[in-house]
């Protein structure tokens, strides 16, 4: 069998040496620099940074390229003012999901489409299938490296690198200016439930903003920590939470939905509307166990749902879940999960699993 050749971010040279790495999305990724509790609960109580480089980053630039961005995305990228993000979908006519991104309004027209590193091919396959008119695509995940900066200190310990005024950068808001001398766009944003930044930088010079953000103490967390703090927060994961067989709808994202706009699958979303068949609820098992992604959820001998994520994430300290159920049974408050052949237990219980004070 052929041996597949892995991607590499810019920042591998510095980091595989202190991480163990692994394949994601085709990317050779740390998954941890330490541990993954470790790393997580330095996110939670200090700061920690994350590799994000394989993310992708599309460029949609010209005279119609508000109106091309408008009608690929399900939320009012009309409202975003320049220096402001969003979160967004992409879908097909049938309202499954192609992807999650961001939406950074970059000038009247020109705007930025951040897309998860595993789907970039099909993103930019999907945009330019839509677009018209006057408007220029460029797919720049090549030419960015992204760090992303979490935890309650994370503002004060990056104004320690840039003369930015960081507290003026509210929530989805950005700015760019130099930090650790490179020119980067910070945006006030993340992954993990806590404050933070995610910075971007191009490729050659994002090295540097890693090792100042080293210097200064920060701790180097990998994909394992990423993952258990966005399911703690209840952040939806591509391939989990989200596929092209999954709506909005029924991934609990109707606030990223607005049917008073024009989009793709619109029709099928404003039908569904009125009788969402599936919907997201979060689990805690009672007995010992831990579902994961693909664990079937029963009520009364019935199988009606799937676990999406299920893992016990270090703050919360216990075994959750999150699935995917028929909609006769989300309000349902017992349920069985089915654990490698063993019928476990659980209740209901409310989502988020963790919000930050």
């Amino acid at each position: 069998m052929e041996k597949v050749s892995l991607k590499r971010t810019p920042l591998y040279d510095l980091i595989s040496v202190k991480a163990k790495m692994v394949d994601f999305a085709g990317f050779e990724m740390p998954i941890m620099f330490s541990s993954i509790k470790e790393e997580h609960q330095a996110v939670r109580n200090n700061v920690g940074m994350f590799d994000v480089s394989h993310m992708g980053e599309i460029r949609i630039e010209g005279p119609d390229a508000l109106e091309n961005v408008q009608r690929l995305v399900t939320n009012d990228v009309s409202k975003l003012q320049i220096g402001q993000a969003q979160y967004n979908l992409f879908c097909l006519p049938n309202g499954g999901v192609v992807d999650d991104l961001l939406v950074y309004r970059l000038d009247e027209d020109a705007f930025w489409l951040v897309v998860n590193a595993s789907n970039i091919e099909k993103d930019v396959a999907h945009v330019r299938e839509y677009v018209t008119g006057d408007v220029t695509v460029t797919d720049e995940s090549n030419a960015y490296g992204q760090i992303a900066i979490q935890g309650p200190v994370a503002e004060q310990v990056l104004g320690r690198l840039t003369d930015m005024p960081l507290a003026d950068i509210k929530f989805f808001r950005f700015m760019t200016g130099d930090v650790a001398g490179v020119s980067t766009i910070v945006s006030r944003s993340g992954y993990t439930g806590e404050d933070g930044f995610e910075l971007y930088a191009r490729a050659e010079d994002v090295a540097a903003i890693w090792s100042a953000l080293e210097a200064e103490g920060v701790t180097p967390c990998g994909l394992g920590s990423r993952d258990t703090l966005r399911f703690e927060a209840c952040l939806p994961l591509y391939g989990h939470e989200l596929d092209e067989t999954v709506t909005p709808f029924e991934a609990n994202l109707n606030f990223a939905v607005k049917l008073d706009t024009e989009f793709i699958g619109k029709d099928a979303l404003v039908k569904q509307k009125e009788d969402i068949p599936r919907r997201l609820i979060g689990l805690r098992l009672l007995g010992r166990g831990i579902a994961r992604q693909g664990a079937t959820v029963e009520v009364d001998g019935e199988t009606i749902g799937v676990v999406t994520t299920g893992t016990m994430p270090p703050t919360v300290n216990e075994s959750i879940a999150w699935a995917r159920v028929d909609r006769r049974f989300a309000e349902a408050t017992h349920f069985i999960v089915e654990v490698r052949g063993k019928k476990i237990e659980a209740e209901r219980v409310p989502t988020p699993f963790y919000k930050r004070k």
